[in-house]
């Protein structure tokens, strides 16, 4: 059992885990087009590999065997979290803002949700369902920007559809992760491993994007930007996240993902200058309340709905 001066701590840097992982778009964003997309990815993760490969050395080679026998499964999570909720991340981001982003990638663990009820099919109740329904229609409220008649015209940012294909990605990367094998490998050891192997995944794209396009960074700048998107919103995040499930388990540390699209917006307002409109408003609220319903710990939400008048279950 944690003491409680742990305990303490572990809410205090919780509280900072989501700021660093929300960082990611507004970072990306706010580098603009000073480094291509996919070479962007690439140093991400590439320097992010190498921050971890000194803490990861040994457990890489004793747990060799195991990432041999599942390299395809190890390639798969590289493509869905650094291909697509890398490179493809940052195209969207050069064609929407980082509001829009952040609001509607925190919808990945309701769309893993979905995908668990119509796929493998998983019973909800009325709630988590309530949950999703509301959370999907604040996604069409921001894409749409308020305006049904967005899709009559395809009055639609692609950058918007880039992210929200991103937010399906991710949630398929976490059913992915989620599935026997590497489950017996530790979660630093795994996640170095996926890091590496999105970096081999991202380098043919990156070298033919350099030969096409240019861009490689040289400025003090752009490296500071591709050293806070490794160290801060990869590694810092992820370690967080970790330490927070350790210390005070994985129902409270989940909890205060809910603050991503709070400091993410928060973060867009204050140092990219972008404005809310009251389609962001009406979004981010139908989002938040739909992700609280639907992902929030059993015991949690027992306990709200009990309060509320609700006598129904919640699985």
């Amino acid at each position: 059992m944690a003491q409680p001066n742990e305990t303490r701590r572990a809410y205090l840097l919780l509280l900072v885990m989501p700021l660093l992982f929300s960082s990611n778009l507004v970072i990306a964003r706010g580098m603009g087009e000073a480094v291509p997309a996919f070479t962007l990815a690439l140093l991400r993760w590439g320097v992010a590999a190498l921050v971890l490969l000194p803490f990861t050395f040994a457990s890489l080679k004793m747990e060799a065997p195991v990432l041999r026998a599942h390299l395809g499964r190890i390639l798969l999570l590289a493509f869905l979290g650094m291909w697509i909720c890398g490179a493809l991340v940052y195209l969207a981001l050069g064609v929407t803002t980082a509001t829009n982003a952040t609001l509607i990638y925190t919808t990945s663990p309701v769309i893993v949700l979905l995908i668990e009820t119509l796929v493998f099919g998983r019973k909800l109740s009325g709630p988590r369902l309530a949950g999703i329904v509301l959370a999907m229609i604040g996604v069409a409220v921001i894409v749409l920007k308020g305006d049904l008649g967005a899709i009559l015209r395809l009055d639609l940012n692609i950058g918007d559809l880039g992210m929200a294909s991103a937010a399906f990605a991710w949630a398929l990367y976490s059913l992915v992760l989620k599935e026997e094998g590497l489950s017996r490998v530790p979660t630093l050891t795994l996640f170095a491993t996926i890091a590496m192997a999105g970096a081999f995944l991202l380098l043919p794209f990156s070298l033919a994007e350099l030969a096409l396009v240019g861009g490689f960074p040289t400025t003090p700048k752009a490296w500071t930007g591709i050293l806070a998107l490794a160290i801060f919103s990869a590694v810092g995040a992820f370690s967080l996240y970790q330490y927070g499930v350790k210390v005070v388990g994985p129902a409270v540390t989940s909890c205060f993902l809910y603050l991503l699209p709070v400091y993410g917006v928060g973060m867009a307002v204050v140092f990219l200058g972008e404005s809310l409109q009251p389609h962001h408003l009406a979004g981010m609220t139908l989002v938040l309340s739909g992700l609280v319903a639907a992902t929030a710990p059993a015991h949690l939400a027992a306990s709200v709905l009990a309060r509320l008048g609700w006598r129904g279950p919640v699985p």
